[in-house]
């Protein structure tokens, strides 16, 4: 199993690895700064920090000279850079809360990109990751790290209704300018108030499929920061936003694309779980971005499989019985370069073994060794909102097969998988009569049936049926829907005990007697 997965993993990532340099399409009109860039952020000089507790004091000094003496400054926040060795460390973090960001944010950005690499860390090593740590939050000790410096970062109660008489977001604005950083500044409010402004705004996708349909990019994470002061938000359904926490600089945005639903999405070159897609500077209002198919490839991709992972999460739960959703932590790696896809679930507990691959696959060899993906998802030739949609369809259904048949299942699936791939060369389900067919059988039918039925709920019954032409025939169970079989109850019939299409149908049948004509038939029709 452990030779065969890294052969597996070879091919796809060798693939994978032209991945940047078949898209070449950066830039989304309309958005401030050299947005979509999917290149490495490239750092200009040190900046003055406005929110030092020395620059705040100065500031305050400076609007409010007989007030100075009476309000003492005491640092609200401490400027922290982490040094993790690995995933668990990562997530230690941020199970903590601790906002991260993988490049320091009092530093000038030249070249707007979305992943840094601390070029003192060698490769192969997770990066520095930066973060403005309350005072008095306790630090893992396990995990290095260094304080840089201690920050006044006013809270939303002193920006909204400040007690002392102070307008702490003009004190803020009057920071930025003493330390040279006016360009960065917010406009003052135009009505009388003493709060900056909370940033709020929509993310849309158009879908060219469904002519009309601009939808909101659901559940994904917004994230904006003005140097040390970082907010963020994930989005509703229809894909609006709005930050918890006001600004008087103006923050720069991104996409992270860790799901609401707990679901991330990563292969980007970068060290940390979930992909970034850099926005670039906004107004401290807010920034809307609409995206579609003439935007940036990556970032069209992770927003469909996006949208395509928060609506699976969510029908999964939306009748009874229920079709298991996938792990929460699932993780999904979009590979532009690869015309195969395959729900491998290695962070769910399937081994491989890293040291056979690691000189074959190069800088990308120490993903495997620190993220390992439950979801490789190839996307060449797979162009529209439509295309990839499906496919992360045909995927999320294996992951929920997964959680209820269990890894060891789960392992002869793969290997017969996995050797079919590496003998043939570009089918990962074989002729039928290789050993270990008959869990890909089971597995291809169900996956098949519910891309298809999701598909045509979003798409109409006229949407193409997927899969029929290959030999384990998941018009069996589709045909077994159209009768009112529902997906919902196949899945019940699923489990590691099914291992071939016979025990399949005999379940199929003990589960839902009513239909045991059709059942036969349909099974009969397609032997």
């Amino acid at each position: 199993m452990k030779r065969l997965t890294s052969l597996f993993l070879t091919a796809a990532l060798a693939v994978c690895c032209t991945d940047r340099v078949l898209n070449t399409e950066t830039g989304m009109p309309g958005m401030p700064g050299p947005a979509g860039d999917h290149e490495m952020i490239v750092l200009g000089e040190k900046l003055d920090d406005p929110y030092t507790v020395e620059n705040m004091t100065k500031a305050l000094s400076e609007l409010y000279p007989t007030k100075a003496d009476r309000v003492p400054l005491q640092a609200t926040h401490r400027y922290v850079r982490f040094l993790p060795q690995s995933d668990r460390e990562l997530q230690l973090l941020e199970r903590l809360g601790i906002d991260l960001l993988d490049h320091p944010m009092d530093y000038e950005v030249l070249r707007e990109g979305d992943w840094y690499h601390d070029p003192e860390v060698p490769e192969g090593e997770i990066t520095w990751q930066y973060a403005a740590v309350p005072v008095g939050q306790a630090l893992p000790l396990l995990v290095r790290h260094e304080e840089l410096y201690q920050c006044y970062i006013p809270d939303e109660s002193q920006l909204t209704k400040s007690d002392d008489g102070i307008d702490w977001a003009a004190v803020e604005r009057e920071a930025f300018r003493l330390t040279g950083n006016e360009a960065l500044s917010a406009e003052a409010p135009t009505k009388s108030s003493q709060s900056g402004a909370t940033p709020s705004g929509r993310i849309t996708i158009v879908d060219e499929s469904r002519p009309g349909s601009v939808e909101g990019v659901r559940g994904v994470r917004v994230c904006c920061n003005s140097f040390v002061k970082v907010a963020n938000a994930y989005t509703d359904e229809d894909g609006r936003y709005r930050m918890t926490r006001s600004f008087s600089g103006k923050p720069r945005y991104r996409l992270v694309f860790k799901n609401s639903a707990g679901f991330c999405i990563g292969l980007n070159l970068l060290l940390v779980p979930a992909s970034v897609s850099s926005l670039g500077i906004g107004d401290a209002t807010g920034l809307d971005a609409k995206i579609d198919q003439n935007s940036d490839r990556r970032l069209f991709s992770r927003c469909v499989v996006n949208n395509a992972g928060f609506d699976y999460y969510r029908r999964c739960a939306k009748e009874s019985p229920n079709i298991k959703t996938p792990p929460s932590n699932l993780r999904l790696w979009l590979f532009q370069g690869l015309d195969v896809s395959c729900a491998a679930m290695l962070q769910q507990g399937t081994i491989i073994d890293n040291g056979s691959i690691g000189k074959l696959l190069g800088i990308y060899s120490i993903l495997l060794k620190i993220f390992l993906p439950d979801i490789l998802l190839g996307l060449k030739d797979r162009q529209s909102y439509a295309d990839i949609y499906a496919e992360a369809l045909h995927e999320f259904a294996h992951a929920s097969h997964f959680m209820t048949a269990g890894r060891d299942y789960w392992d002869q699936l793969v290997r017969f998988m996995v050797s079919s791939f590496v003998t043939s060369g570009f089918t990962l389900y074989g002729v039928g009569t290789e050993e270990g067919s008959n869990y890909c059988e089971v597995a291809e039918m169900w996956a098949y049936c519910l891309q298809t039925t999701l598909f045509r709920e979003r798409y109409g019954t006229d949407a193409p049926l997927f899969g029929t032409g290959w030999w384990f025939h998941p018009q069996i169970l589709l045909e077994l829907v159209e009768q009112g079989l529902d997906c919902h109850r196949i899945f019940q019939a699923l489990g590691p005990e099914v291992t071939d299409r016979e025990i399949f149908k005999k379940k199929l049948t003990s589960y839902n007697p009513e239909f045991k004509g059709a059942i036969n038939e349909a099974f009969a029709k397609y032997n």
